[in-house]
């Protein structure tokens, strides 16, 4: 099999694994892509003829599945230090006191900013300004949370 062919094969297994991440998730589509490369170029390394094709092919799927899982959880991790500020500072900031954030692996970080307590349908509430800082950009959300019954905080808007 010729190294242009074994090439093609890597290169569309990569393209059509990373077309099956979604564009809400850039670190699984980046962890997909670059374990398919990497899993493609180990398997071209394996085997002769034509079970060559077959370690290609599987080394590009295998890799593409563990780069995506990597990728999937550094975006939890982001999620998981995120949702620990927003639950310190629902529960016990005062209005106006920020509660930052920040993932030391992915430099992904925020803040989290109660504004004004107050009491909806006899339960507690709370509006809020949180600031995610992703790349050099930021994005801003403003919205509300109340306490479910459970004690728990649920974002209503």
């Amino acid at each position: 099999m010729s190294t242009k062919l074994l090439t093609t094969v890597a290169l569309t297994a990569t393209l059509l694994l990373g077309a099956c991440a979604g564009p809400d998730s850039p670190k699984q589509t980046g962890g997909t892509l670059l374990g398919a490369g990497l899993g493609a170029l180990a398997g071209s390394q394996i085997g002769g003829g034509t079970g060559k094709l077959a370690a290609v092919a599987i080394g590009a799927l295998g890799g593409a599945f563990l780069g995506g899982e990597t990728g999937k959880s550094l975006d939890r991790a982001d999620h998981t230090y995120a949702q620990q500020a927003v639950s310190r500072s629902l529960e016990y900031s005062p209005a106006g006191q920020s509660t930052a954030w920040r993932n030391p692996d992915s430099d992904h970080s925020g803040t989290f900013t109660p504004t004004r307590t107050y009491e909806r349908a006899g339960r507690d509430c709370r509006e809020y300004e949180s600031t995610i800082y992703v790349g050099g950009q930021s994005e801003k959300v403003i919205g509300q949370a109340c306490r479910r019954p459970d004690g728990t905080w649920e974002i209503v808007s």
